[in-house]
């Protein structure tokens, strides 16, 4: 059966990979690298053609196979959706010690703040390499998916960081017409972290098999 789409990302794109092969879902692609990869510059414009090329080697070459067997040169060629987890490594970006600098004489990062122009700013710059890919994406036309991440925040990031960075990362992605998978409402519980049921129980970052289903179903819903 013909791929109903390809998938790019980091870690993240494991589960829903993982979930669309036990639903028989055809498709191609996966992880092709960490979160931190896709933040900041990840690729260049290839001359002539306009293709983005990544610069790690690996991660470009498991692209030059994904697109081989979708039996295209490249992304302007591509005739499926793409389902992208780059620059959603939210994380990464609100790694506590990034921010102290920005702490108040309580310690914490002001809501204040969070809400500012600055923050706003911070958090586009952080980001600017997945932001840039998305702008190429929507040049080419394709029919860009970005599931959110898992609601976890790890010890060694700071929770109001990540959900305002979140809001932001999300708004910039829509504003270049990638469609936003959301499924926050069915897998957080009264504080916004995601229920153990849909996490990965060996890590504190991941979403499991569960979560990945809820993002399949809900691209099956999207006439994916």
């Amino acid at each position: 059966m013909p791929a109903r789409f390809l998938l790019l990302g980091d870690s993240h794109a494991d589960c829903v990979g993982r979930a669309a092969r036990q639903a028989g879902l055809p498709f191609v692609g996966g992880p092709v690298g960490s979160g931190r990869d896709f933040l900041g510059p990840f690729f260049d414009v290839g001359d002539g053609d306009g293709e983005p090329v990544l610069r790690d080697k690996q991660a470009r070459r498991l692209v030059r196979e994904f697109l081989d067997a979708l039996e295209v040169t490249g992304l302007a060629g591509l005739e499926v959706p793409l389902v992208c987890t780059f620059g959603l490594s939210v994380h990464t970006v609100a790694t506590r010690q990034n921010w102290d600098i920005h702490r108040d004489g309580h310690g914490t990062v002001p809501e204040g703040f969070l809400r500012s122009g600055l923050f706003a700013d911070l958090v586009r710059a952080a980001v600017r390499g997945a932001l840039a890919f998305y702008e190429h994406t929507a040049a080419l036309g394709l029919r860009v998916l970005a599931p959110l991440p898992p609601q976890r925040v790890p010890g060694m990031s700071e929770a109001a960081v990540f959900l305002a960075a979140q809001t932001v990362i999300g708004a910039e992605l829509a504003a270049r017409g990638v469609e936003i998978v959301d499924l926050r409402a069915r897998v957080t519980d009264g504080s916004g972290r995601q229920r153990p049921v849909f996490c990965q129980a060996d890590d504190t970052i991941h979403g499991n098999l569960a979560f990945g289903r809820l993002v399949v179903a809900e691209l099956l819903d999207r006439g994916l």
